[in-house]
């Protein structure tokens, strides 16, 4: 049985090698989530543009992330002139992005879920167009 770190870190591999696939330039940060500073988990860029991505995968139709975790890739994008976005990898689905600001806002956290990918979220192909 597969644990949850090495799920995310194949996850963040896969999405990796699809950048890669696409003539963009992507690296794996790892100890991104534990680190005392903000970092995100793959960071890419393809000479024009720099974006910094968050990746979650789950079993379930939503994904809640911590107002911490949104937080930091803020500020991590922000200080490094890039863009950020949160990817996301839903059972037998292709991997959908959201721009922060397309997530659902609550109280103590931000939810993506499978109804607001429909609505607001991005393929692959769409979030590379320069």
């Amino acid at each position: 049985m597969i644990n949850r770190k090495a799920k995310g870190s194949n996850a963040e591999r896969e999405l990796i090698k699809l950048l890669h696939e696409n003539n963009w330039s992507a690296v794996r940060i790892a100890g991104s989530g534990s680190s005392k500073y903000p970092s995100p988990d793959v960071l890419a860029g393809n000479g024009y543009r720099r974006i910094a991505i968050e990746c979650k995968t789950t079993k379930d139709k939503k994904k809640y992330l911590s107002r911490d975790e949104i937080s930091q890739l803020k500020i991590f994008a922000n200080n490094f002139g890039a863009e950020a976005w949160i990817a996301l990898k839903f059972p037998g689905k292709e991997w959908i992005f959201f721009m922060i600001e397309d997530l659902e806002e609550k109280e103590n956290s931000y939810l993506a879920s499978l109804e607001l990918a429909n609505i607001k979220g991005l393929n692959l192909q769409e979030i590379l167009k320069n």
